[in-house]
């Protein structure tokens, strides 16, 4: 007995075979694999740092070099998958959230409840989400938890307009009709009967919003406007310091980082490119 209906045992297959997949989802897993075994495989503390060693070039010693403030670039990379693997999937969950839920909303009730959401989502829409973001940092000050705010801010727009875009339609469809007429509360119907349905567009849209927060956040620390001190280094904060020193002075200090941050958003969208294929009946079928 099969746990997989056949279009699942289909979709299944085509990602165990599609490369594209393999290989966003081997750039995932790596980072997972950095981010939880950090202090066992990095070479040395994360606040293990000598000023002598400052903007020291790639050596046996150090690998990739140091930072401006002494630390070996290796090391920070490593523990940096933490901050930035914290900032990515927080972020895409707190604008999930907020988007779901309004779209949800608004695609069930329509009338002027719609009409009103969906506005708000035209105002929120209408403003260039980094300078949103820049400026919600500027007030806060620059940390984790007010890059994540400031992303989340601005990102959930998208995903309100998709998930309201899914309602509309499935809210027509029988088991929904049939629900409403036996008396089943909205709440229920909404959450059990609707939500599901909507779950494998969010899932590719998710995996693609992850590859724009971290060029975001990346652009926030470069700008300095992201979390500050080692201890909550992110890739984009290293690839920051690279604006405080001459590029030919220590080149490394960008190069390292920002093939690091091009690698993962190639991996996430082949992951996302090999998800919206597998959902798609045409590819497929």
């Amino acid at each position: 007995m099969s746990f997989f209906s056949n279009k699942q045992s289909e979709r299944l297959s085509f990602l165990a075979t599609n490369p594209r997949f393999i290989m966003g989802l081997l750039v995932i897993a790596t980072l997972i694999f950095m981010a939880i075994f950090a202090p066992y495989i990095s070479p040395y503390d994360l606040e293990q740092s000598d000023f002598m060693d400052r903007l020291c070039s790639p050596s046996s010693e150090h690998w990739l070099g140091c930072d401006i403030n002494g630390n070996d670039i290796l090391t920070v990379m490593i523990y940096g998958a933490r901050s930035s693997l914290y900032v990515g999937f927080l972020t895409v969950l707190l604008s999930l959230i907020l988007g779901v839920s309004i779209g949800l909303i608004s695609g069930y009730f329509r009338g002027m409840i719609d009409l009103v959401l969906m506005r708000i989502v035209d105002v929120f829409m209408a403003f260039p989400g980094i300078l949103l973001a820049m400026a919600i940092s500027s007030l806060l000050g620059p940390s984790l938890n007010t890059v994540i705010l400031a992303i989340a801010a601005t990102g959930w727009t998208s995903a309100a307009r998709i998930v309201r875009g899914q309602v509309l339609s499935i809210r027509e469809r029988e088991h929904v009709l049939a629900a409403r007429a036996i008396g089943v509360s909205h709440l229920k119907i909404m959450i059990r009967h609707i939500l599901p349905l909507t779950l494998s567009p969010l899932l590719v849209h998710a995996t693609f919003s992850l590859s724009g927060v971290i060029i975001v956040e990346a652009g926030l620390s470069f700008l300095g406007l992201g979390a500050q001190g080692s201890e909550t280094m992110t890739w984009g904060g290293l690839l920051g310091q690279g604006s405080e020193i001459q590029l030919d002075q220590a080149p490394y200090i960008t190069i390292v980082p920002g093939l690091a941050i091009f690698i993962l958003v190639m991996g996430l969208n082949f992951l996302g490119d090999a998800l919206r294929d597998a959902f798609d009946e045409k590819a497929i079928g």
